[in-house]
């Protein structure tokens, strides 16, 4: 049988597909909550004082040289089987992203604007809140959606320590030499990052925000 028809034949076989779904949404929901926490306070306090970019940029190039398939592994060992170690994992991996966004999107805003909202009486809370988080917002969001974006592909990994999320497709089909699983629940991802970078374009859109 074909590879093509493998995979038709999974997907007609009654996968619980929408459930994986659900919980691939849910745990990347999750670590992109908690990682914002973490780092966009801190990218907004950067890019408003202009100091530490250089720390900024060393957790970005940080970031970005981890692997997060070893880092997984290496957290799945120390912190057991369960959701502990891909959520870690996964909020590493979103962190710098949001970091420099954030800090990116204030430090793009006119010095001159910033200075000129100070001399109309305004506090430093609300220079913030009103003038260089709405100006730098664009920014910003693309930097969510980059994030976003990247957690939905990667969360796959989640599947060697947990069993949770979209990842098991791929897993279990590598496992049962099922091809027909793997390439379905392959598809399933890419669809689903797809159809996220298409949500996030139409809300830059109508939103008037696209940079």
């Amino acid at each position: 049988m074909s590879l093509f028809a493998d995979t038709m034949e999974w997907f007609s076989s009654g996968a619980p597909i929408a459930r994986r779904l659900l919980e691939h949404l849910g745990l990347s929901a999750l670590v992109v909550l908690i990682a914002a926490i973490i780092a966009v306070p801190i990218g907004l306090w950067v890019g408003h004082a202009r100091r530490g970019e250089a720390a900024v940029a060393a957790v970005g190039n940080l970031g970005r040289s981890l692997p997060t398939l070893g880092l997984v592994t290496l957290l799945g060992l120390g912190l057991g089987i369960g959701l502990k170690a891909p959520v870690v994992a996964l909020v590493i991996l979103a962190i710098p992203p949001l970091l420099a966004g954030s800090y990116s999107a204030i430090s793009s805003v006119d010095p001159l604007v910033v200075r000129s909202a100070y001399s109309q009486g305004m506090t430093t809370r609300q220079v913030l809140s009103r003038v260089e988080i709405p100006l730098g917002w664009p920014v910003f969001f693309g930097a969510l959606r980059t994030a976003v974006i990247q957690v939905v592909a990667t969360a796959t990994l989640a599947a060697y320590v947990a069993d949770v999320g979209l990842g098991r497709f791929i897993l279990h089909g590598l496992k049962a030499s099922d091809y027909g699983e793997m390439i379905g629940g392959s598809l399933v991802v890419i669809a689903l990052a797809l159809i996220l970078e298409v949500l996030f374009e139409i809300s830059a859109v109508f939103t008037g925000r696209k940079k």
